[in-house]
C-alpha cells in the first residue's frame, strides 16, 4: 500500500481524491499496488465529507509522517506552497503539483531539492490540464531539438474569442458572458491580461529548451483591446485572431511571448474553439506535432495529476524515483520583446487626403517597416481607415515607426495593433 497526501481540498483537490477513489481497483491493477489518500491538509474542517477524519491542518503532520511517500499538491499560488512543497521534498517525498504560478517561479528551486534527495517533483497539470504535453516535450520529443511552440493556452480568452467571431459580440459582452457561464472569474484579470498563459510559457520553455525561464520574464499582452471589429478585418484577409503564448529558440536566446495573433485559417491552431486548449510543436526531426484537449476543469486537471502520482508509484515500486529529470543545466538569455521579429495588423483613421498614405508609408519605410498589404477600407467625414499587414519586422523599429505615426496631424487614432503569425 502506497500512501499519499493532498494538499488543498479545493476543486482540484478534491478531484484528485474522486478520481483515486473512482479509479482505485483499475490503478491497482496497472501499478501492481493500492494507494491510499492518509492526510488532506486544509484549513477548512469538511464535515460529513468521507475525508473528514483526514483533514490535518499543519503540513509538518505529512514532513514527519514516514509512512507518505507521495504529495498532491493543489493549493495554488507561490506562498505557501513553495514552503509546503520545499517540506516535502526535503522530507524525501515525492511531490505531483497542478500549481503553474508555483512552477513557473520556483520549478529550477524545487528541481534541484528533487534531484538532491532522489525524489520526483512533477508537474504535468500545471500546463494544459489533461492534455499530455510536459511528458511529451521532456520525454515523448527528448531526443528532438524543439525549436517553437505556439499553443492556445487559455480555454476562458479562447472561449470569449470565439463567441466574438461567431456572434460579431464586444470584449465587454463575451466577458459578462463567460462570467455568468462560469468560464472566467469575477476578476478575470489574470485571463484576460495573458498572465494564466504565460506562466504555462514560462514551464513550457524552461523545459524544451532546458533553460530556466520564469513569467517575469514572458512578456504578455491580453485581448482587452480586441474589438469586432478586427475580428471581421481578421477574417476578410483570410486570419482569425486568438490569444497565443509562444516560445522559440533563436541564435540571441529564448523568445517567450503572449498576446493577440493573427492566424492563418489553414493553421490548426485556428480551428481550436470554445474552452479547447491546444499546443503546436515544431521540431528539427518530428517536424509539426499538435496535442489538443480541454486545457483546465476540476476532472481534466485531477487526472492530469493522478498521471503523475502512478508514475511516481511506478518509481517508487521499482527503486528509479529521479530517472527522469528537468534538467535547466543551460542559461540561455531571454529576449525582450523589442528585440524580436514580427508581422503587424495596423487599423488606423488618417486624414483623406493626398498624400496621406505616401507620408505614412515613407515613415514606416524609414524605420524598416515594410508594408505587405495595404487596404483603405471607408472614407467618412474626411476619415479613411487604413488597413496594413506589414512583413517580418523587430519590434522596437515597428513601434519607433508607430511613435512618430502618433505625432502626424494626419492620424486621427491608431484602431488597432495586433501581430500576425508567421515570419
Amino acid at each position: 500500500m502506497i500512501k499519499i497526501a493532498v494538499m488543498g481540498y479545493g476543486t482540484i483537490g478534491s478531484g484528485v481524491v474522486e478520481v483515486l477513489e473512482t479509479n482505485r481497483d483499475s490503478i491497482a491493477k496497472r501499478v501492481g499496488e493500492e494507494v491510499e489518500v492518509k492526510y488532506v491538509l486544509d484549513l477548512r474542517d469538511f464535515p460529513g465529507d468521507p475525508i473528514e477524519k483526514k483533514i490535518v491542518h499543519d503540513y509538518k503532520d505529512i514532513t514527519a509522517d514516514e509512512e507518505v511517500k507521495i504529495v498532491v499538491e493543489t493549493m495554488g499560488g507561490v506562498e505557501p506552497a513553495f514552503t509546503f512543497v520545499k517540506a516535502m521534498l526535503e522530507a524525501g517525498k515525492s511531490v505531483t503539483t497542478s500549481n503553474k504560478a508555483l512552477v513557473a517561479e520556483k520549478g529550477a528551486e524545487l528541481l534541484a531539492v528533487a534531484k538532491e534527495k532522489n525524489v520526483n517533483f512533477m508537474f504535468e497539470a500545471s500546463v494544459g490540464g489533461g492534455i499530455p504535453i510536459i511528458r511529451s516535450i521532456n520525454e515523448c520529443l527528448t531526443a528532438d531539438k524543439i525549436e517553437e511552440i505556439t499553443g492556445i493556452l487559455n480555454g476562458t480568452t479562447n472561449y470569449m474569442l470565439t463567441k466574438m467571431a461567431n456572434e460579431g459580440l464586444e470584449f465587454a459582452d463575451v466577458l459578462k458572458d463567460a462570467q455568468d457561464k462560469g468560464y472566467a472569474e469575477k476578476d478575470p484579470t489574470a485571463d484576460v491580461e495573458g498572465y494564466d498563459a504565460g506562466r504555462k510559457v514560462a514551464i513550457m520553455a524552461s523545459i524544451a529548451f532546458n533553460s530556466n525561464v520564469t513569467f517575469s520574464q514572458v512578456y504578455t499582452e491580453g485581448i482587452t483591446h480586441i474589438t469586432a471589429e478586427d475580428i471581421r478585418y481578421a477574417k476578410e484577409f483570410g486570419y482569425v485572431i486568438k490569444l497565443i503564448g509562444m516560445t522559440r529558440l533563436t541564435e540571441g536566446g529564448v523568445e517567450v511571448k503572449v498576446h493577440p495573433m493573427l492566424l492563418p485559417e489553414q493553421h490548426p491552431l485556428s480551428t481550436v474553439r470554445d474552452s479547447f486548449n491546444a499546443v503546436f510543436i515544431h521540431g528539427e526531426a518530428c517536424d509539426d506535432a499538435m496535442f489538443m484537449g480541454r486545457g483546465a476543469g476540476q476532472l481534466p486537471t485531477a487526472s492530469a495529476v493522478m498521471g503523475d502520482v502512478i508514475d511516481v508509484m511506478r518509481n517508487i515500486l521499482h527503486h528509479s524515483c529521479g530517472k527522469i529529470g528537468y534538467g535547466c543545466y543551460r542559461n540561455l538569455p531571454v529576449k525582450s520583446a523589442e528585440d524580436t521579429v514580427s508581422r503587424f495588423f495596423l487599423r488606423i483613421q488618417v486624414t483623406d487626403k493626398p498624400g496621406a498614405l505616401a507620408n505614412i508609408a515613407g515613415i514606416l519605410g524609414n524605420n524598416d517597416v515594410s508594408i505587405a498589404q495595404v487596404v483603405q477600407k471607408r472614407s467618412h467625414d474626411g476619415v479613411a481607415e487604413l488597413v496594413i499587414i506589414t512583413d517580418p519586422v523587430r519590434e522596437k523599429h515597428f513601434n519607433d515607426a508607430l511613435s512618430i505615426l502618433k505625432g502626424m496631424s494626419v492620424l486621427k487614432e491608431v484602431s488597432g495593433v495586433i501581430r500576425v503569425y508567421g515570419n
